[in-house]
């Protein structure tokens, strides 16, 4: 049962709910999350209710019901939630209800309800554990990281105000700067400098007015560095310790300051850092960065509550399952220990090591909680250390700076959980001197040998995990189309995909003989149109599958300029090592049988683009492409001001119409000239100009395809209109809308390129185009355009799979049609962007949508469909049932063909 049969469900128990005879409410709310009818005939004869109290229900492992009388709801609920009566049988849920409010506690969550019985239906996510479907638990950003963030990116632009930043090595030297600033504002809360030392040194020991403060941090920084310190050095100087690591070591001169800036520095300070995840300095690179620079980069900062979106499907979740289930079992306990230090975490895109910092910290926290069970086990204090070595961490980073920070912030990472360590356990390893880590390269991940970075040993267990940059062809500089050609050698079509596919594709390779899941934060694209059949084939083909998915979605960061990106996570691994897998979608979970490189329940099947319909169904080409500057088409004014001065031009005139132009009622004009008018044309002097500039235009191009065409000046480059009516689609469509726009056109009008056109079509292939059904097929098979559709004929209309159907069927089709234009009709001052507008579009319009659709659906069954993930797997069902036919026939007329020749 899926999401939407579910909250139906409830709004129909709700609707039918009788109070005066409410004793079955228990029992046909669980029936709407799918139990099976015999689980709750067993419950009501009494079999599995645990509980003789009347009006009660104890489920074992499953739910706590009492219906309360005369009581008061809220105070018992307390009570109860609590006690033994209520916890015997660890129930998942705790239910208590006067048939007017329910209360309700998820004990695994610990999350609430109060609510109005009436409004459970908006509450349907809160029982889907019941139906096999996990609420995924959301983290949510430090706050204190956030003002860390803007305070230091407002120390930034006060310094940049004063100093001259314009070379990439001033860039470099205020990053190295404000890193060190970092350092001393996290340690002197950390305890690894004396509390406040540095901010108050300098809030004492330097002008109010800023002026001597670059010169006392040039020397405290040296003498940060110094192990051996002289007896002349001042003696609040002496009081820092000696660091060394190599973060102080290089001399770069600290910017000069003003009174403002100065105090901007000592309220940073004035911050609690000891509260601040070390992944700030991530925020802190995108804040002072140029914009161009970091764009070039693909440096998009990824937050902590992302970054669990990776690692806890990656590797998290399942070993604190293993934790759970050997608790009380010291050898156990110490397998996982043995376990998770040996693991290996391995970032190729790790920027200043965001995920590396987290993935090290959780496991740290993990580590801490084992301790605790064996003491708690054992009834002893261990002397143990931590056995989770910084030397399992591995990074790939481009940025040399990037590389540097996140070394250091690994350190630091290391010292706050030591220090939480400390406070658990009263033991830890000294802070200082810092020692230098080595296993994060500066390099080009699609150059370098990951294998060289991280080697892999029989046994291993490795998780590749972060988030490359995105940057689709268009996009790529010269030499990040250099490192596609590299690692896609062996490809003959790679150019359409985006940069992250190097990740992937190195990833793959990398595990194709070792047991090994890798996982990144991606553009949705690669998951997308075109791309799909370029990528995951290969991935496929070296016996790996999708693991998990987080299917499309939105989210920003807590750097400075907050970065609204569109994405997906993928987790792969080899099929013969993954146990289970899960779709994520709007923060809740649910098991598949499988999941496709589109990520919906499904197959491996991937959509190839085709050159003619799999189905029964007319040609769409795309529109007329003119190629010439501009100088074929006219606006209204153009077209008036020609037949003001020239009449006899009217012969010459079509309406010229891209998808643009229909969605939002553009009139726009084009010169159509048939061969045999070429003279008569070139006689009226505006329109022999624009055939002269645009015979110009064409010689000067670049391609000799074009050039050739110069001699036609007078006509479109590639011409595919008929004098036939037409069905306009556009190539580009907002993704807000329910329905892509589109329309009958005449004879007259010539649809460009920027639209898709079927010429001569019957009205019935109007109702299908613009059907829910084929909607969600463009919807994962078409490319974007940011997110917009970017609707394809060879992958989306050419692949969509429509069943054959009577001549009745195709009447019922066009009456549908008939009804969405009387509809748009009755608004005909408006534009179709307006009508379409899902905020905004008509109820009766939108009526005629969905009777339209229901018609199409009564094409492939009888049966509705309840879900768009049903439709969805209809569809790739049938689309694999006519893939399998169209090869069967293919093969009987080879056969055929044969046993011709052999006859001859």
């Amino acid at each position: 049962m899926n999401i939407a049969q579910i909250e139906q469900n409830l709004q129909q128990l709700i609707t039918d709910f009788d109070k005066a005879t409410p004793t079955n409410f228990i029992y046909d709310l669980l029936q709407t999350y799918d139990t099976p009818k015999s689980t709750i005939k067993r419950l009501q004869d009494g079999g599995l209710n645990l509980s003789k109290v009347e009006g009660e229900v104890a489920w074992k492992k499953q739910l706590f019901f009492k219906a309360v009388q005369n009581e008061d709801l809220y105070e018992l609920f307390e009570r109860i939630k609590t006690s033994e009566r209520a916890t015997k049988h660890s129930p998942r849920f705790v239910i208590l209800t006067d048939y007017e409010k329910l209360l309700a506690l998820d004990t695994k969550t610990t999350d609430s309800l109060d609510i109005a019985l009436t409004d459970l239906p908006k509450h349907f996510d809160f029982f889907l554990p019941w139906a096999g479907m996990e609420k995924a638990q959301v983290q949510y950003e430090n706050p204190a990281d956030v003002k860390a963030a803007e305070r230091m990116a407002r120390l930034y632009d006060e310094i940049t105000k004063d100093n001259a930043i314009k070379t990439k090595e001033d860039v470099h030297n205020l990053n190295v700067f404000l890193s060190r600033l970092l350092f001393c504002f996290f340690a002197e809360d950390t305890g690894i400098f004396e509390k406040g030392i540095f901010t108050n040194s300098i809030s004492s020991h330097t002008q109010t007015d800023g002026s001597d403060l670059n010169t006392y941090l040039d020397r405290l920084f040296e003498t940060l560095n110094t192990a051996a310190r002289p007896e002349t050095l001042p003696k609040y100087l002496k009081e820092f310790p000696y660091v060394n690591g190599g973060l102080f070591r290089n001399a770069h001169h600290a910017p000069i300051f003003s009174r403002r800036s100065r105090q901007i520095l000592i309220s940073s300070g004035e911050l609690d850092w000891s509260a601040i995840n070390p992944d700030i300095f991530g925020s802190m690179i995108q804040a002072v960065i140029t914009p161009e620079h970091r764009g070039g980069l693909g440096m998009h900062y990824t937050s902590v509550p992302n970054i669990m979106k990776v690692i806890e499907p990656l590797f998290l979740d399942e070993l604190y399952q293993e934790f759970e289930s050997a608790k009380g079992n010291i050898k156990k306990l110490n397998e996982l220990l043995k376990r998770i230090w040996n693991i290996k975490i391995f970032d190729p895109a790790c920027g200043s090591g965001n995920f590396l910092i987290i993935a090290y910290k959780e496991l740290r926290k993990l580590e801490m909680a084992i301790f605790k069970e064996i003491d708690n086990v054992t009834k002893t204090f261990s002397t143990q250390f931590s056995g989770i070595h910084l030397g399992n961490f591995y990074g790939i980073e481009l940025d040399d700076f990037a590389h540097e920070v996140a070394i250091l912030s690994l350190w630091l990472a290391e010292h706050q959980m030591n220090q939480s360590f400390f406070k658990e356990f009263g033991r830890t390893r000294p802070a200082l001197p810092l020692k230098e880590t080595g296993n994060i390269v500066h390099g080009n991940a699609c150059r370098v040998d990951w294998e060289s970075v991280c080697r892999k040993n029989e046994g291993d267990e490795i998780y590749i995990l972060g988030n490359p940059p995105y940057l689709g062809s268009k996009n790529q500089s010269d030499e990040q189309k250099m490192d596609m050609a590299h690692v896609f050698i062996e490809f003959s079509n790679f150019a359409k995909l985006d940069y992250i596919a190097c990740w992937f594709k190195i990833s793959s390779d990398y595990f194709v003989k070792q047991n090994g899941t890798f996982a990144f934060v991606s553009t949705n694209s690669i998951c997308q149109g075109e791309q799909v059949s370029l990528l995951w084939p290969y991935i496929f083909e070296q016996k790996q599958e999708i693991k998990f998915g987080y299917q499309s979605f939105n989210w920003t960061n807590n750097a400075k300029d907050k970065a609204g990106v569109t994405c997906i996570i993928v987790g792969v691994s080899p099929t013969q090592f993954i146990k289970d897998k899960k779709i994520y979608t709007n923060n809740n979970f649910f098991y598949v049988k499988g999941i496709s490189p589109y990520l919906t329940s499904g197959s491996n099947l991937c959509i190839y683009p085709r050159n003619k319909p799999i189905a029964n169904i007319p040609l769409m080409v795309r529109g007329s492409q003119p190629t010439d500057d501009g100088n074929l088409i006219l606006s209204e004014v153009e077209r008036f001001e020609l037949l003001y001065k020239h009449p006899e031009s009217h012969k010459f005139l079509k309406i010229y119409m891209g998808g643009d132009d229909f969605i939002n009622d553009k009139k726009r004009w084009c010169l159509w000239i048939e061969d045999s008018q070429v003279i008569e044309a070139e006689n009226i002097p505006p329109i022999k100009v624009r055939i002269d500039n645009c015979r110009i235009f064409r010689l000067n191009s670049q391609k000799e395809a074009t050039v050739k065409k110069s001699q036609y000046s007078y006509k479109f480059d590639e011409i595919k209109h008929k004098d036939t009516t037409s069905i306009i689609f556009p190539i580009i469509s907002s993704f807000r809308r329910f329905y892509i726009p589109i329309g009958f056109l005449d004879q007259n009008t010539v649809i460009s390129n920027k639209a898709q056109v079927i010429y001569d079509a019957q009205p019935f292939i109007f109702s299908v185009l613009t059907s829910k059904l084929h909607m969600l097929w463009l919807s994962i098979t078409s490319s974007r355009m940011r997110n917009d559709y970017q609707y394809s004929n060879t992958l989306s209309y050419n692949t969509f799979p429509f069943p054959p159907i009577s001549e009745r069927q195709k009447q019922e089709l066009e009456q549908s049609v008939y009804r969405i234009l009387e509809e748009r009709e009755a608004h005909s001052e408006k534009t179709l962007a307006q009508l379409y507008d899902p905020d905004k579009m008509p109820e009766g319009l939108r009526e005629a949508h969905h009777q339209n659709d229901l018609a199409v659906e009564r094409c492939y069954r009888s049966k509705p469909f309840e879900s768009d993930e049903e439709r969805l797997e209809y569809l790739f069902k049938l689309y694999e049932q006519m893939i399998a036919e169209e090869k069967v026939k293919g093969t009987l007329f080879e056969m055929e063909k044969k046993e011709k020749k052999k006859k001859k």
